[in-house]
């Protein structure tokens, strides 16, 4: 299951919680292509029908099919890219990683 640093969930709950948006809302990662080759982020007032939610301090996170499956075994954090701008980084689980938190589907 994807897990998510607490720097993740922060972010997740700040972009999902601005002015006029409804409170079950939340992240959605879904499959941009036929071949999974890139994932697409999107707010969500709810998940699609298929969608794997995850549920961590407040944050929610809308994973389509083929999203949950590539991120099964992922963590899922944040970062500053290379023109200061915040980013997401998917890394491996079961390498050091900060204290995660362990979402709730």
């Amino acid at each position: 299951m994807l897990m998510l640093t607490p720097t993740a969930i922060e972010a997740v709950r700040t972009i999902t919680s601005g002015d006029g948006t409804p409170a079950e809302a939340g992240l959605r990662i879904f499959s941009a292509t036929e071949s999974n080759q890139a994932l697409q982020l999107a707010v969500a007032a709810a998940p699609a029908e298929q969608d794997q939610i995850l549920s961590a301090d407040g944050s929610r996170i809308f994973l389509d099919e083929k999203a949950a499956a590539f991120l099964d075994d992922k963590i899922l954090d944040t970062g500053v890219d290379s023109d200061g701008q915040s980013t997401f980084v998917v890394a491996p689980q079961g390498q050091e990683q900060p204290e995660q938190g362990a979402p709730q589907a």
